[in-house]
């Protein structure tokens, strides 16, 4: 159990690396797999009978394609996409009455965007003091071509439109896929 352990904790250390190498990666493929079949051990002995199932464990099978596709992830932790899925899906839906709540979360966030936009503006403007400045920058966009020490020029100006005949089972399979596929653009 405690090899287990510390092949999982070798893996982790291994891919918050900054310097990723085609070797690294080779290790860190190898570490996962003997991470996976140490842990076994809990399966045998009756700690765990049904076996594992965190998402944190499950999600270093994907480490070694994910850094190949987006590089390094240099120390970042699944606890923020957390905090942006709390903000984005779960407080919207606890203010839907739940029927049709797609629409009623996408018009929420859309507000509350509106919202922080007018409060920058008055605080911009003096009408507020800055202490009622939101704390979070907005998102900027970066063109390929810029260089890296330009700040960017424009600000993503978003709107959502509807559908007007309902999908169904629309929320349900297809509003992690719209989450996931903006989060993973390069």
């Amino acid at each position: 159990m405690v090899q287990c352990i510390a092949a999982f904790l070798n893996a982790c250390y291994i891919a918050r690396r900054s310097d990723i190498t085609e070797d690294t990666l080779h290790e860190l493929g190898e570490t996962i797999k003997h991470f996976h079949t140490l842990r076994e051990i809990f399966r045998t002995t009756g700690v765990r009978p049904n076996g594992f199932s965190l998402p944190r464990q499950h999600s270093l099978v994907h480490y070694v394609r994910h850094i190949h596709e987006f590089g390094a992830p240099g120390g970042v932790c699944s606890s923020i996409t957390e905090s942006r899925h709390i903000t984005a899906v779960k407080r919207p839906w606890r203010r839907s009455n739940r029927y049709e709540a797609l629409g009623q979360m996408l018009l929420t966030i859309q507000r509350l965007d509106k919202l922080t936009a007018a409060r920058a503006d008055f605080v911009a403007r003096g009408m507020l003091p800055p202490s009622y400045a939101p704390a979070p920058e907005p998102v900027r966009l970066r063109d390929n071509d810029d260089d890296e020490g330009e700040p960017p020029d424009e600000f993503v100006d978003g709107n959502v439109t509807l559908a007007r005949t309902r999908r169904r089972f629309f929320f349900k399979f297809n509003i992690l896929a719209l989450i996931f596929s903006t989060n993973n653009r390069p």
